[in-house]
């Protein structure tokens, strides 16, 4: 078995349990690993995750994100729509989830696009004016 070692932990007022079950239910490769009263551990797409009931001590902030690689516009429009129900839509990507985790929906191309100097600067101008990506917007850029 392989171990992963560096895992993300992340401290929900409540609701652990649920928000697990949301995002499995959004990730087709995913699963609850385990769960008790105080944490509840899932796999999304090999990730393993672990969520704590720790009270209103910490609140999540979009200075932590979780990114997700889309191959085409119907993945960002599908993940687009199920983490952004009952959440809040941000620019250039970035939503909040309705349980206040923060997410970027990215376009696998945009690497390569960033990558190309004679074309970075129109597609960053593209999708500054953009909340959800749209590939074939930035491919015209």
């Amino acid at each position: 078995m392989n171990i992963q070692k560096v895992t993300p932990f992340l401290w929900f007022n409540s609701g652990a349990a649920d928000a697990a079950t949301y995002y499995t239910s959004i990730f087709k490769n995913s699963k609850i690993i385990g769960s008790n009263p105080m944490v509840t551990t899932l796999e999304i797409e090999g990730l393993r995750i672990m969520i704590l009931n720790g009270g209103p001590t910490y609140k999540l902030s979009e200075a932590f994100s979780l990114s997700i690689s889309c191959e085409n516009q119907e993945e960002i429009d599908y993940y687009w729509s199920k983490l952004s129900e009952g959440g809040k839509e941000g620019r250039c990507g970035w939503l909040v989830d309705k349980f206040g985790l923060s997410w970027q929906v990215v376009p696998a191309v945009l690497p390569k696009l960033m990558s190309d100097p004679a074309k970075s600067q129109r597609v960053i101008a593209a999708f500054m004016k953009m909340n959800k990506f749209d590939i074939e917007k930035l491919l015209q850029a």
